[in-house]
């Protein structure tokens, strides 16, 4: 059974703004409250191979292995980029998608679970942080941390649900003004860039 410690604990990690917020925030604001549910939920579904990986111990080869980490992280980073492009492109007043509903919204959620799925720092977060609530007396440790993984997605979901739906608020104002869609549009890409930069200079933990 988990404890508060660790509910307290995902719940900081879960709350700190990272590229699944960043990213659905921006899904929120430009696309929609109901766009923001895919892209949260794109986001959670990518933290599971890191689970699993971890759960399993493959995460440690991240961690010894300097070419298997290089070779995702990379990946990961160009992938932000490409995101921080895709937006820089768009820049300017929002109007409306002719792409269908169902398209819009697979779209959405694939590229959540990419830029989780291409962040090889979250697996070994995983390794590092996960065996920690594992109490001693636990007859299955791998059970064990499967179950703390998926309460951890379920608090990852609901707090990125209460993102994205905040920033989807504020969709009408974006939206209305030129100015406001541009600048909004040009603060998250940078930010995308950002973080893509950042990722390709981290080292391994």
């Amino acid at each position: 059974m988990w404890s508060m410690e660790f509910l307290l604990t995902s719940l900081v990690v879960v709350l700190i703004p990272g590229t699944g917020v960043l990213y659905t925030v921006a899904t929120g604001l430009f696309v929609g409250k109901r766009a923001s549910v895919f892209a949260a939920l794109g986001c959670t579904l990518g933290i599971l191979p890191a689970l699993l990986a971890s759960a399993l111990g493959l995460a440690a080869i991240f961690h010894t292995s300097a070419v298997a980490f290089t070779v995702i992280k990379y990946a990961g980073a160009a992938y932000l980029l490409y995101l921080a492009w895709q937006m820089w492109r768009a820049s300017g007043a929002l109007s409306l998608n002719t792409t269908s509903s169902a398209i819009r919204y697979r779209d959405t959620l694939f590229k959540g679970f990419l830029i989780n799925i291409l962040n090889p720092k979250l697996s070994i977060f995983f390794l590092a942080f996960l065996p920690q609530f594992i109490p001693s007396s636990a007859d299955n440790a791998l059970l064990s941390m499967l179950m703390l993984g998926a309460v951890f997605m379920l608090m990852t979901f609901a707090v990125f649900l209460i993102y994205g739906f905040l920033s989807g608020l504020f969709r009408d104002v974006i939206v209305h003004s030129k100015t406001a869609s541009t600048v909004m549009q040009r603060v998250f890409a940078t930010s995308f860039a950002g973080l893509g930069l950042k990722l390709a200079v981290s080292d391994r933990l």
